[in-house]
């Protein structure tokens, strides 16, 4: 029989607490993400509803990036629309929404050592391109990969996984999508892309015009940044495609 709950456990009770207050925020700013109900809060565990649902693909794109125009777009309006990239947010009850740019440092810097940047000129790129994508007005980062995302057979879309939450500019959680799905499926033609840009911006934009002006070449820069956050993960959880085909549809962007 299919059970009604999950549970997830947490190395420590101090992620367990993170991933519930990052679940509590969502659930009272992001209206447009639902979420499985949480039936039990343990020591280090988090227990959810069941949800019968099948992971994202690639002709989810389009709406999913909807979908997160949408979230970033009410996130913005309810509670981040005075935040800083830069800084990290202080949520009601103390708690902290980290910064989009200093952990992201910390993790170019850790790819150079693990190898997979070639050399300390690689990095300095890497790192100008940060700090280029920290400026405008601040969306959250929710680690929007296809398992993240568990879709119903009436077309109801769960967000799961509240682990990591960060503050992120507009458009940055969406290319993370779009390189997960890229990783996990094979190449995706420009001109999807194009579409699904142009639907999140039009999403966000319905919360405030200057919330859509994520451009393609602004796109092009998050993703070269996620392919380089995300190489260690290439052939594990799902992730069998790597960049070599898709990567000159970037060139030039980044």
């Amino acid at each position: 029989m299919t059970p009604f709950y999950f549970t997830k456990h947490y190395e420590t009770p101090a992620k367990a607490t993170a991933a519930a207050h990052n679940y509590g925020w969502l659930a009272t700013h992001v209206k447009p993400l639902r979420q499985p109900a949480v039936t039990v809060i343990g020591p280090a565990s988090l227990t959810f509803e069941h949800i019968d649902g099948r992971h994202a693909q690639e002709e989810d794109l389009r709406s999913l990036a909807a979908l997160l125009g949408d979230a970033h777009g009410a996130a913005w309006t309810s509670d981040l629309h005075e935040a800083r990239l830069d800084v990290s947010h202080e949520f009601r009850d103390g708690s902290l929404l980290a910064g989009f740019r200093s952990c992201r440092e910390v993790a170019l810097r850790k790819r150079l050592e693990q190898g997979f940047l070639p050399d300390t000129a690689a990095l300095h790129a890497m790192l100008t391109l940060l700090e280029r994508s920290t400026e405008g007005p601040a969306a959250f980062y929710k680690d929007s990969n296809p398992r993240n995302f568990l879709i119903t057979k009436d077309g109801t879309v769960f967000c799961v996984d509240t682990d990591d939450l960060t503050l992120a500019p507009f458009g940055y959680d969406l290319a993370k999508l779009i390189a997960t799905l890229i990783m996990t499926h094979g190449p995706i033609e420009p001109p999807d892309i194009e579409a699904a840009l142009n639907s999140y911006n039009h999403a966000a934009a319905r919360h405030d015009a200057q919330l859509g002006a994520t451009s393609r070449e602004r796109l092009g820069d998050f993703l070269a940044l996620h392919a380089v956050l995300t190489a260690p993960y290439a052939g594990r959880h799902g992730y069998r495609y790597g960049w070599l085909h898709q990567r000159p549809q970037f060139q030039g962007t980044s």
